[in-house]
């Protein structure tokens, strides 16, 4: 394992997407079998170090997802360890066909590194969100995907797909803030949730950005004699069954939080566990059925109720 450059990390921002490609670097240092392929993602990345270092091993594909993924998938065949960053709207919807045939199909080990996630580009408009990718990620046999909770944990979870014998999906932020729930020393185990904050009268289980919005709604339950935990749920597959049925058994109210819609995504796993296993109460704030509006994302992750605010309301409901 590399030592994390917490200093740089902290110098961008914080941003998740940076710590990926901060991680890939550190890591192409010990494996020179690791190359880069990006498009057109280089700064959004933070791949410039790597340019610098291994000039040979970096390929940009521009604007070309599809050719993106069919150049890492060709690479994988040939035992090289190729890391994918693109733009998450794009290299998952735009390049579906070879992600699922040449990567997840063909169970090549590939990581695919997907920045400005969710609604994390919310001016942009509906063709640069991505709020089905988890969706399609889950439904793909062989995938991994995790969601890292900020850019502390995406290092850590970027440094874990050393062993990982197949493709890997991580999703990561935009260039909206970030705030840090992990720590430098925070391990990270694929498939275990991380139990950020204590409680027996309801579970809040998110991922990503919620994460830090559900201990903020933790807190102010806290407050309310309300004893809250908070499952940062960073693997959406595999899902930490055990984690979720002893959340359901021993507080019998679930509310999951993530940016992205409330069907396919880490509301639909712990519903669907649920479902077979132990039916629960839950509430799901996510993004409803509807395509989001264009904005600032902070005043679109309000409006869709994607924030502390209806995660308090939701599990106010659940245990009064």
């Amino acid at each position: 394992m590399n030592a994390m450059p917490e200093a740089a990390i902290t110098a961008a921002a914080n941003q998740s997407r940076v710590a990926f490609g901060l991680a890939v670097t550190a890591m192409a240092a010990d494996d020179g079998n690791i190359v880069a392929i990006s498009s057109d993602t280089l700064d959004l990345m933070g791949l410039r170090d790597f340019v610098a270092a291994y000039p040979d091993r970096l390929v940009e594909a521009g604007i070309a997802e599809q050719n993106a993924m069919g150049i890492a998938s060709g690479l994988a065949t040939t035992g090289m360890r190729p890391f994918l960053c693109g733009y998450a709207p794009f290299i998952t919807a735009r390049s579906m066909e070879q992600l699922r045939n040449d990567v997840a199909y063909a169970h090549q080990r590939v990581v695919i590194g997907a920045a400005a996630s969710g609604v994390s580009l919310g001016v942009s408009g509906g063709t640069h969100h991505a709020l089905e990718d988890l969706g399609l990620m889950r439904s793909l046999p062989n995938m991994t995907a995790i969601v890292p909770a900020d850019a502390l944990q995406a290092w850590h979870a970027t440094q874990a797909t050393t062993d990982i014998d197949g493709p890997v999906y991580i999703r990561l932020g935009g260039r909206a803030p970030e705030p840090p729930v992990t720590s430098a020393s925070t391990p990270f185990q694929l498939g275990k949730a991380d139990c950020l904050h204590d409680g027996n009268d309801v579970t809040i289980i998110a991922c990503g950005y919620l994460v830090a919005e559900a201990m903020t709604a933790a807190e102010a339950l806290k407050g309310q004699g309300v004893a809250a935990r908070v499952l940062n749920m960073h693997t959406i597959k595999p899902l930490d069954t055990d984690a979720v049925l002893a959340a359901a058994a021993e507080t019998g109210a679930i509310v999951t939080a993530e940016e992205h819609r409330i069907t396919g995504g880490l509301g639909g796993a712990v519903a669907e566990l649920l479902a077979r296993e132990n039916p629960t109460r839950m509430r799901m704030i996510g993004m409803p059925d509807e395509f989001a509006i264009v904005g600032p994302t902070p005043k679109v992750r309000e409006h869709y109720g994607m924030d502390a605010a209806s995660i308090l309301a939701a599990c106010q409901e659940l245990v009064s």
